[in-house]
């Protein structure tokens, strides 16, 4: 998994299921590596936005806190050759909240 150097491992958005990558952030926030960035670029910034959407408010509700976000301009070289303005985001995820325990029936039980 790749690394931001200030923040932790980067999920590159692509053209890969949403789920595929909602399950990549998941795993990433749960092995408690650190502020995870969702990154994408050009039509795939929709996508890195529904994907941080899902891992919010399905998976990880309440728990989960957006960073500041970073969006800019890259200058590609296309396939023909030419260079070509491109735009990219950056969403860093914090994982804020524990996991919650299933209920045990245990009234004793934390």
């Amino acid at each position: 998994m790749p690394r931001d150097e200030d923040y932790g491992p980067v999920v590159f958005i692509g053209l890969k299921p949403t789920m595929t990558y909602v399950f990549q952030v998941v795993t990433q926030l749960n092995s408690g590596a650190g502020p995870v960035v969702v990154k994408a670029r050009g039509n795939a910034i929709g996508k890195a936005v529904d994907v941080v959407e899902v891992v919010r408010r399905r998976f990880l509700e309440g728990q989960v806190e957006v960073g500041a976000i970073t969006i800019d301009t890259e200058r590609l070289t296309n396939r023909d050759g030419r260079e070509a303005n491109v735009s990219s985001i950056a969403i860093p995820l914090t994982r804020t909240g524990a996991p919650s325990a299933p209920p045990s029936g245990d009234p004793a039980a934390p």
